[in-house]
């Protein structure tokens, strides 16, 4: 069907604040507003009115909705899914709580592993084995698993997820277990072999099981909010973004609710992708900090690195292994709780703390007047001049400095006798500095040097903290674009309808049988394209990846390949496209060893209008100034007289020097010290250091 995309509907839900961003052909308008956890819908809808009355039109008039949200995410953190079974091969019952018996703390004594989202007890085993090469050696035991739906309805299950070991090659056991489940059960039935049919059982299981976990729970969130859309009068239809920033219509987010799991940072990358690319920026790193976590992604030639899999909830930050992987494709982030609304504390140490437990939005930091006793981030900048209680979020929220200055000096300003300005400044930098750490490990570990990009920040609280992060990188530029407060909405506006199919298929490069990959690609082409068909019946492009490795190896690399039907000539293609890509991560290729194929990708999204392109200039006239108030700088140490702009009074080539906060709605931009501000020709803000 053709979609009307005169006027779009972005809504993105935080777990603070829930953004709006409405586009009417061309005009953006945007709100933020508070996160209600008892009824995530209503803050879309109240968001809506908001956004329809500032732009003179009627709910009817919108012509697409698009949607991301971290509800499935909260619900995988805090445990709050549906009562799961899992349905395995015998012998398989505890691989998601044996995990990889990878220690990721080596030498922590006392280490702790994640719990499985299933325990023992909800978890079943029956007869039937697939083989590595997808024959079957023994058959199912249909009997046993006729007796075992009669359990899982007697203990009132809310939700099955099936994963039977190399269902990847053959899911003929795992469909014919869920028809005979659902034959006596009228519950959702999940199976690994259309969640994740990817190999590796560990993360394959423990993605069909945090799908099938949350389930019930998504699919009734999202029936509530079509309904209630309808309601208000917007008919048009709604679609989602997920984790690898394509969209998907509201069916398929209902049936495999895990591609959910990252979709507002998806967004947020797309934004700073799109900024990228509008200002010819090849190398950029983006910035998305909110009320509950910050997000740290890196972006190459436009385009934000992506992986197959990633980690929730992990118990030790930045430490990989220590979480609950996610085996689905998905922009590839760091992501840490440091968000507006993380609390601030002093471990047994005597160390300022904050986070990864966030205030969100109920009660919210102890600024915000609602309940809120315990200091966060959002206090501390409050404190320190960075916010004005009168004009937070628009006006809508009025802070309160004497709520703010007394919860941080009762958890940390008097433990460690220090004032309370002290203390705020203690707090914001703990933040900072464990901010600028996760972007050096990110880019360590994808091979970078994080101070040869530009910064694209933008979220909520981002642009208060981007400049000192800068200061801390070694990063010369910094934009905070327009409407940087709602980043991720925008974003989701700017993402193509996309999908992403996968399949696993080991195969020495030798041994290459072109009829076979040819046939299972034209499956994961009509699979992927399929998806996309649901949503535009614009042009289509399609990207085909390989994932390979030597053989021996434990894990592969991608490698792009031509989107064309392949012949056993093409070994040679094969061979010098791997070692070119190996040479990249590595360094040199090997000589020698086997190649082999293990997984391979079909991603196709419809084609996406380009937007304008401008230079990025750096110098610019000085404005005056229209009013000044005391910030603290943390270049100086001190409490300097700063500038305070508003941003709709700038234009284009107005340069404002630090130390400056420029204030809008939804956010504002502290320029520090060591850095001026220049307004650029579309209203983005470029933060550069003096005399460079």
């Amino acid at each position: 069907m053709t979609q009307r995309h005169d006027i779009r509907l972005g809504a993105d839900i935080g777990g603070t604040f829930t953004d709006i961003a409405l586009d009417v052909r061309g005009r953006l308008f945007s709100t933020k507003v508070l996160t209600d956890y008892a009824a995530p819908e209503q803050a879309i809808l109240d968001g809506i009115d908001i956004v329809i009355r500032d732009a003179g039109i009627a709910p009817g008039d919108i012509g697409i909705v698009i949607h991301g949200t971290t509800l499935a995410t909260n619900a995988l953190i805090e445990r709050r899914g549906a009562k799961t079974a899992l349905v395995t091969t015998e012998g398989f019952r505890d691989v998601i709580e044996m995990r990889t018996e990878n220690r990721f703390e080596q030498y922590d004594l006392d280490l702790v592993l994640p719990r499985p989202l299933i325990p023992r007890e909800d978890r079943f085993a029956v007869r039937g084995r697939i083989d590595a090469q997808g024959r079957e050696l023994q058959p199912l035991d249909e009997a046993a698993l006729e007796v075992l739906a009669d359990v899982i309805a007697e203990r009132g299950f809310g939700a099955v997820a099936i994963g039977f070991i190399h269902s990847y090659m053959n899911p003929a056991h795992e469909q014919r277990a869920r028809d005979i489940l659902a034959g006596r059960l009228s519950i959702p039935i999940s199976i690994s072999a259309e969640v994740s049919p990817q190999m590796r059982e560990f993360e394959r299981f423990n993605t069909v099981c945090a799908n099938a976990y949350v389930r019930p729970q998504m699919a009734d969130y999202l029936s509530r909010l079509q309904v209630r859309l309808k309601e208000m009068g917007a008919g048009c239809p709604v679609f989602m973004i997920h984790s690898g920033g394509g969209l998907i219509s509201v069916e398929t987010a209902s049936e495999f609710p895990v591609r959910l799991v990252e979709s507002g940072p998806a967004g947020g990358a797309i934004f700073a992708a799109d900024i990228a690319r509008r200002f010819g920026l090849e190398r950029v790193v983006s910035y998305d900090m909110g009320g509950t976590t910050a997000k740290i992604c890196l972006i190459e030639d436009y385009q934000p690195h992506t992986a197959r899999t990633f980690e929730v909830a992990r118990t030790y930050r930045f430490c990989k292994g220590s979480g609950m992987p996610i085996s689905i494709p998905v922009i590839e982030m760091i992501e840490i709780g440091a968000g507006g609304g993380s609390i601030a504390w002093v471990d047994a140490m005597g160390r300022i703390q904050a986070g990864p437990e966030s205030a969100a939005s109920e009660p919210g930091p102890a600024c915000y007047q609602r309940g809120g006793e315990r200091p966060a981030i959002t206090d501390a900048d409050l404190v320190l001049g960075k916010l004005d209680p009168d004009n937070f979020a628009g006006g809508k929220i009025r802070l309160s400095l004497d709520n703010a200055g007394a919860a941080i000096a009762r958890d940390v300003g008097d433990r460690l006798a220090l004032s309370p300005e002290a203390a705020a400044f203690g707090i914001v930098e703990v933040v900072d500095e464990n901010m600028a750490n996760a972007a050096r490990v990110h880019a360590v570990e994808n091979g970078k040097n994080i101070s040869e990009n530009t910064m694209i920040a933008f979220g909520g609280a981002a642009p208060l903290h981007a400049a000192r992060l800068c200061e801390k990188l070694g990063v010369e530029r910094c934009l905070v674009p327009q409407g940087a407060g709602v980043g991720s909405a925008i974003g989701f506006l700017k993402a193509p309808f996309g999908y992403e199919a996968l399949a696993s298929k080991i195969m020495g490069l030798s041994k290459f049988d072109a009829g076979t990959v040819n046939a299972m690609l034209d499956d994961l082409k009509a699979t992927a394209e399929g998806f996309v068909r649901a949503g535009t019946d614009g042009a289509i492009v399609r990207e085909i990846t390989a994932f390979m490795r030597y053989a021996g190896q434990g894990w592969e690399i991608p490698v792009t390949l031509p989107d064309r039907a392949f012949a056993a000539a093409d070994t040679a293609m094969f061979e010098t496209a791997f070692k070119q890509r190996y040479a990249r991560f590595f360094g040199r290729a090997v000589e020698g060893p086997e190649i082999e194929f293990v997984t391979w990708s079909v991603k196709a999204q419809d084609v996406r209008p380009e937007g304008e392109r401008f230079v990025l200039e750096t110098d610019g006239a000085a404005v005056a100034v229209p009013a000044r108030r005391g910030v603290f700088d943390p270049a100086s140490g001190t409490v300097l007289e700063t500038a305070i702009v508003p941003r709709d009074t700038l234009c284009p080539g107005a340069r404002v020097a630090g130390p400056a906060v420029i204030v809008e709605r939804e956010t504002s931009t502290v320029v520090t010290s060591p850095f001026d501000a220049v307004i650029q020709v579309d209203g983005t803000i470029l933060l550069v250091r003096k005399g460079r």
